[in-house]
Formats: C-alpha cells, structure tokens, sequence
C-alpha cells in the first residue's frame, strides 16, 4: 500500500467527523483547523493562505470533499514524505477526531479499551477495502481475527462470525469500523475470557501488521570490538535489523543494514556456542546465535523474506500477502462466473454443439475442481502449520513451566542451604570472639610475665653492679691493708725485747676478731686470712730500760699502728661478709613482691633458688643499712 493511499484513508475519517448534518459539506473554518493539524502532523510547512487561495472563487458555504481533494492532494498528501513524520501520531490524530463523533461508549466498557480501539481502528484501514466508505469484507476480518486468537494461543472458531452474518445479511458485502468495534467488544466476533491477554494479542498483531515488524525475540551477538557475547531483543522490519538491550526498545544498541548483496549464512558451531548464523553485509559480519536450531530456521527464512520484498520493491510484507488474497478472491470469482455463464444452455447449442459444449464443461469442471483442490490443500497446509506451531507453543509452555518449577525449588533449597549458612557463620562468630577473648587473656598473661622477667633482669642487674662495686672497693682494702702490714712489722723489729717498760697490747683484742670472724662464717676466704700477717705478744719494757723517751714515742707509735690495723681488720670482716653472700649463684627467679619472704636461709651450704637468694639479699641489705659502718662504734666495742 502507497503512502497517500493510507493516509487518505484516515483523513476520510477526520473530514467525515466534521460534516454539517450529514451532507457531505465541511466548514471552510473547520477545513483550515484540519488542514493546520494534518502540517502539524506530517511535519510540512504550513501555508495559510493556500487554502484561501484554493476556495477563493468558491462562496461561503461548506466544501464538499470532492472539492478538498484537489487542495488534499497539492498541498498536503504530496508533500508528505515517509520516515520525516510518525504515522502512528497522524493516525492517532484522525482517530481522536472521529471517535469522539462515531464511537459508541459501549465499544470502550466492553472487551476493548479505548486504546485497543485504536489499535484496532488503525489494524481496519490497512485491510480495509480501497473504496468509500471504508468497510474489511469477511475474508480479511476472518483474517484478522485468526492473527489475534494465534496470539493468543487460541484455536480459530468462525460459528460465531457466521451465526453473525447469518443474522444480519447487510454485514456481508462488509463491516464499518464501528460495526466491527460493537460487535467485537460485545462478544459476538470472538470467545475471550482474558481481556489482558486480549490486550496483549492486539498488541503484538498491531507491532506486526502496523509497524511491519516480520519477527522479534531474543538473540545472542557477538561483539564487534570486545568479542564477547551478549543478548539482545532483536526487531526484524523489512528495511533493517535493528537490536537493543531488552524488550521494552528504551535503549538501541545498533541497527543491520538490510541492503542488496547481503546475505544471510549457516555457521558451524564455535566457542561453546550452537545454532549460529551470520549476516553478511557490505561493510561487515554480525554472528549470532539462536536458543534452538528451530529458531534458527525462523529467524534465516523471516531475512530471507526481508531481502525478498527488498528485490521486488515492495515495502510492507502484510501488504504484500493482502494483495495475494485479493488476487486469490478475484481468481475465484471470475472462475465462478465463467462457470455461471456458461451454464446457461442455449437449446440451439446443445442440439449442435452438444459433443463441444460437453468436453467445455469438463474442462472448466476440472479446473474450478483443480482450483478448489489447491485451495483446500492450502487450506490443510495452513491447518497443519497452526497445529504444528501450537504443539511447539504448548511443548514451549511445558519447558518454561517445568524450568519455573525447578527454579522455584532451587530457590528453596538456596534458601535453606542460605539459613543453614547464617546459622554456621554466626557459631563461627562465636569462636572468633571467644577465641579473640582468650587471645586478650594470654596477651595480658604474657604482658605481666614480661614485666616479671624485665624487673627480675633489673633487679640482677642492680646485684651486679652492686657485686662489682664490692670487689672494686675489696681490692682497695686489700691494697690498703697490705700498705699498712708494711710498718707494723717495720716497728716490732725496731723494739728491742728486754725493752719490757712498754705498754702491753692485750690479747684479748685479737679474740673478738678471731670469734668474729669464726661467727660470721667465712669460709670461702681463708686464703685472704692467711695473706694477713700475725704478730706475736709485744714483749714488755724493762723500766730500767736505758733511752726511756725514745721507747714511749716508738710505744706509743706502735699502739696507734695497732689500733689502725684492728680498724682495717674489722672492716675487711664486713666487706667480706658481703663478699660471702654476694658470691651465692644467682638464678631466674618469679616476681619479687608476688613471693613469700622468708626470714633465714633455708639452705645451708648449697646454692639459693632466685627466690630465696632475693629474700636474703634484702634482708642482707636491710642489716646493712641498720649497721653501717661508724668508727666511733668501733672504737667503743675495742673498748
């Protein structure tokens, strides 16, 4: 079908709309107000003055569209150019004018919207017959009506259609479109029990018949740069291929130019892939792969059908098969009255030309019977298709509820096995935090033994030091003792023996230091002891002695000397009575305020554990700072 041809058919409607008591004649006013919205619509410029300009010999009164026409055809059908304006918004506009007028508000609360209404109304102008006014004659209404129920997954039920034209016999030479939206939304065309399911049927006849979209679905692409494989809701249309990321054509991904020279081709399978195909053009090659081999016959055969109509010029497939079915009509009705015509006898004939007319008859028989015979082997085939293509629905049905039920139960058991996961991850929680609790615990377990270890290699530490300092200064004392034997010895040779008026040194003040030292146990430090000289009783002076002065000055020097040896002596005691106690091992020992203390040693002669050996150490240091040394005390004791 031509461009002007339909849109014609929907401006009919709008001037119709606009008739003055039904006489055929429009406003000139009412004509400018269409003319500017059919500009509007088809995107042209307006002109205002053409129509002025056009009528301008012609009176007020109303124009007849015989006399629209000629300015319909000039100024507006032929400047309309196809793909600069969307045919469904012109049609939508013709259809909005008409409605209001010639729509009865019964079609709207019936089985029809109002928006299947217009699906409808535009699905009628395309099978419509080309003449005024506009009426779908049975053929193309069975035609329709079938698409619908196929859509719907529905077998094709013509009693009521004919129970319909039986009733009403004007019906038969064709149907306006109100009469088809009444009797249709009423019930009497079709048996539906699902009016969404008939909306989305309208839908889907109206997206193929409408738009011309040959075949749709999903299809996997493999990408031009990237290489990998995607889905995409693929459009089939007579000029194009075009794809988009999903079914609801909001966002367009790219479009396969349909042109001549290209082809489409098998292609074996690859890259884990089955049921691929290719489409070859000019500029490059788009592979895709279908779900099943099935799909990929339908979807190789619809391209081959596009480059079909793409040789013949033709640009509408559905256009394309009605006028099929209109050559298809008009071969049966001329069949039909050539076998009308010549059945009427001729009596004359038939005395003559009996043997003729006979062998005419016969012939024509055969090829009306021929004619009929291809008609019902289409018709079978046809049956047969519809058959075959619902069992493949219903075994389609099959698979997706089956894989909707085990998706349902994989669904449950990921639940479960969800549930069972929560209940493991929460008791793994659990042992981390009792495990992070008892790794706290050993922390501070591990914290307060360090702590221990750094004070007990501090306290050792300080014994060290303490010990080093001790030997230090008993080497000192060794050094000065050793200077101070020197004059002793020095001053009893000097001291003649018969020098007996001297003063005596008791013995008694060499006993407390033997007994001291006997007491304090050193043991270990003989050989010092034996290092350190004895002297014998001081022999006592002669009072008769000669050079008495010089006897009481060496006397008197010798006692001083005496008296700072005891000194020496009893201080060497204390240093090594340290001695003594700082020699002990030294141990690892616990912390020193956590252990009990002891008041003695409990060890005689053997080596202290750290505990013990702490414990005598302080109470070694503590007699030590009760009984520092002061010489005076000393002094008095040797008193």
């Amino acid at each position: 079908m031509d461009l002007k041809s339909e849109l014609l058919k929907s401006i009919w409607y709008a001037f119709t709309s606009l008739e003055v008591e039904q006489c055929g004649k429009v406003s000139k006013s009412q004509l400018k107000v269409l003319s500017h919205n059919l500009y509007t619509a088809l995107n042209i410029p307006h002109d205002p003055v053409a129509l002025e300009e056009h009528f301008k010999d012609n009176n007020n009164g109303p124009v007849s569209s015989q006399g629209y026409m000629p300015y319909l055809n000039q100024y507006i059908v032929a400047k309309a150019t196809e793909g600069t304006f969307n045919k469904e918004i012109f049609d939508e506009l013709c259809w909005t004018m008409t409605s209001k007028k010639n729509c009865k508000p019964s079609s709207y609360q019936g089985l029809c919207s109002q928006r299947d209404c217009f699906k409808l109304f535009c699905l009628f102008n395309l099978l419509s017959e080309d003449r005024y006014p506009l009426v779908i004659i049975q053929p193309e209404l069975e035609y329709l009506l079938k698409k619908i129920l196929c859509a719907m997954n529905q077998e094709w039920d013509g009693t009521l259609l004919d129970d319909l034209l039986s009733q009403n016999a004007a019906l038969q030479d064709g149907m306006s479109i109100w009469e088809f939206l009444e009797h249709l939304s009423a019930g009497r065309l079709l048996h539906v029990e699902n009016k969404e399911a008939f909306s989305l049927a309208v839908d889907d006849v109206f997206m193929e018949m409408y738009h011309n979209i040959i075949k749709k679905g999903y299809l996997l692409k493999k990408g031009h740069v990237r290489r990998n494989w995607q889905e995409r809701w693929f459009v089939l249309k007579p000029g194009s291929l075009t794809y988009y990321v999903s079914e609801d054509l909001k966002e367009k991904k790219g479009e396969i130019p349909l042109e001549e020279g290209s082809v489409v081709e098998n292609l074996p399978d690859k890259e884990g892939r089955r049921c691929l195909f290719c489409v070859k053009t000019a500029l490059r090659t788009y592979e895709m792969s279908a779900s099943n081999l099935k799909q990929r016959v339908d979807w190789m055969q619809a391209i081959q059908t596009v480059f079909r109509l793409r040789a013949e010029r033709k640009s509408s497939l559905h256009y394309d098969l009605k006028l099929n079915r209109r050559k298809q009509r008009e071969t049966f009705q001329r069949s039909q009255s050539n076998q009308s015509s010549n059945n009427e006898p001729i009596a004359d004939e038939k005395q003559h030309s009996a043997p003729e007319h006979q062998v005419d008859t016969e012939s024509l028989d055969q090829h009306i019977e021929s004619i009929i015979q291809k008609q019902r082997e289409v018709e079978a085939k046809r049956k047969e298709e519809e058959k075959h293509e619902r069992e493949q629905l219903q075994a389609v049905q099959n698979d997706l509820r089956k894989q909707l039920e085990e998706a349902n139960e994989a669904r449950e058991q990921m639940a479960v096995t969800l549930t069972e996961m929560e209940k493991e991850v929460q008791q793994q929680k659990k042992k981390i935090s009792e495990l992070e609790l008892t790794q706290k615990k050993l922390e501070e377990a591990l914290d307060t033994q360090i702590h221990a270890r750094m004070e007990e290699d501090k306290v050792r530490h300080e014994l060290e030091r303490q010990l080093a300092e001790e030997q230090k200064k008993l080497a000192e004392l060794l050094l000065l003792q050793g200077q101070m034997v020197t004059p002793a010895v020095r001053i009893q040779e000097e001291v003649p023996p018969q020098d007996s008026a001297s003063t005596l040194i008791p013995p008694t003040n060499q006993k407390p230091v033997e007994s001291s030292r006997c007491d304090a146990g050193v043991k270990g430090n003989e050989g010092v002891e034996q290092a350190l000289p004895t002297h014998d009783p001081p022999t006592t002076f002669s009072p008769t002695q000669p050079n008495n002065q010089p006897a009481e000055e060496s006397s008197q020097q010798s006692t001083e000397d005496l008296g700072t040896q005891s000194t020496a002596t009893l201080m060497l005691k204390q240093w090594k009575i340290q001695l003594n106690r700082l020699m002990k091992p030294i141990t690892p020992g616990d912390k020193v305020e956590h252990l009990p203390v002891k008041p003695t040693c409990p060890r005689q002669g053997q080596a202290l554990t750290s505990t013990e050996f702490i414990t005598k150490v302080q109470t070694g240091i503590t007699q030590e700072k009760g009984n520092s040394y002061n010489p005076s005390q000393l002094q008095e004791e040797e008193g």
